[in-house]
């Protein structure tokens, strides 16, 4: 009886060695998707820093020249015309820009791939048990 208990384990504990081994190959993989994600989040949100600090600039140089072409062009005719035109369009601007804005936000998904994997394995896990 002692030399079959030493000679080859209880068929529970091989089960369980394997069950073991296979979620911490999961958790490894979903692990590296994460790392994936996270990289391509990093650089998305760098890229999408740099391009806003761009349009900032460019969009307050241009501001700035338009104020002046529009000054100029209506010196004789209204000043206050001339700064309620542009009053008008850089409200009409900031509100486009901000629709853009709120639908970017709206939009944005963190991780997708690395949920959408962890929802499947909740599935799977809930098909297999009773």
């Amino acid at each position: 009886m002692e030399s079959s208990a030493k000679g080859s384990p209880h068929p529970l504990t091989d089960a369980s060695k394997r069950l073991a081994h296979q979620a911490l190959v999961v958790c490894e993989n979903r692990m590296e998707l994460f790392l994936v994600e996270l990289q391509e989040e990093r650089d998305r949100m760098l890229r999408a820093f740099w391009l806003s600090l761009a349009v900032a600039v460019f969009g307050i140089l241009a501001g700035i020249t338009l104020s002046a072409v529009v000054a100029v062009a209506c010196r004789n005719w209204s000043p206050i015309g001339a700064l309620l035109i542009l009053a008008a369009i850089y409200a009409g601007t900031t509100a486009v820009l901000y629709a853009q804005l709120a639908r970017i936000r709206r939009d944005w998904k963190t991780f997708p791939a690395t949920v959408d994997e962890l929802r499947k394995d909740r599935q799977c896990l809930a098909k297999s048990l009773p």
